[in-house]
């Protein structure tokens, strides 16, 4: 098991970003993980520029395998009165493997306060219940979790995930490593085995400028309404231990099979 802020303390600094190693723990298949790529690229963008303000939206296209000695660079796109879009690439051997564009905005007045989100009533994981984690060769060997099988719909996944490795990570860091810990939702349609999907792109939308939980436990959605012709669209939601949304976004999937 390898901690983030190791993998991030141990970078180093180039004129527009930095080098990087992604260890072969962090793995899914050929690839890495990509809540691994989307925590050390929003880090690299979060120095890009002073004083940022928090992350408002992340748009992510997984383009290529990632494995090994990596190169991160970021851009600033544009940083206007009241945001900044910030553009991280990583590279590796095979070449560009992710893109990503960050948006960060800073709270804003307004007429409108409006909040329909409505509190998950699920409890988080006690100390009566059994945990699972992965091997310590691919990237959930970095996780512990505990899936939910009541009152969840076809095509559909929920699990509670907690980082086994939290210390020195920034709250938004933290959460883009964890948020993408489900395999995509149409994988529990095809029975035992992982099938062969393949996310796409990415949109990740915060709800607070500081998100925060208990015991490092976050609960994760995604739900599949639609899959057809080798391409699936998944909605994806997580909340913290006390019920309330902190993210929530899509993803473009596809099918292989």
């Amino acid at each position: 098991m390898t901690p983030i802020a190791d993998i991030l303390a141990a970078a180093q600094p180039t004129p527009t970003g930095f080098t990087a190693t992604l260890p072969s723990d962090w793995m899914q298949g050929r690839t890495a993980y990509g809540g691994i790529s989307s925590a050390i690229a929003l880090h690299a963008a979060q120095q890009c520029e002073p004083d940022l303000p928090p992350l408002r939206s992340a748009q992510i296209s997984f383009i290529g395998p990632l494995a090994g000695d990596i190169t991160v660079t970021t851009s600033k796109l544009r940083r206007g009165r009241n945001a900044a879009f910030i553009q991280s690439d990583i590279v590796s051997d095979a070449g560009l493997g992710y893109r990503a564009t960050f948006v960060f905005m800073a709270d804003q007045q307004s007429k409108l306060d409006f909040d329909q989100r409505v509190l998950v009533g699920r409890a988080p994981p006690g100390p009566n219940d059994t945990l699972y984690t992965g091997p310590d060769n691919i990237f959930i060997g970095n996780f512990n979790f505990l899936d939910l099988k009541d009152n969840v719909a076809e095509g559909e996944l929920v699990r509670w995930a907690r980082l086994r490795a939290t210390d020195g990570l920034d709250p938004m860091v933290h959460v883009m490593a964890v948020a993408d810990a489900l395999p995509p939702a149409v994988a529990r349609m095809f029975g035992g085995g992982f099938p062969p999907v393949s996310s796409l792109t990415w949109i990740v939308n915060m709800m607070t400028p500081a998100p925060s939980t208990t015991d490092g436990w976050w609960l994760l959605s995604a739900k599949s309404d639609f899959a057809r012709h080798g391409c699936s669209s998944q909605t994806m939601r997580i909340w913290n231990a006390d019920g309330e949304l902190m993210a929530e976004g899509m993803q473009s999937v596809a099918i292989f099979a």
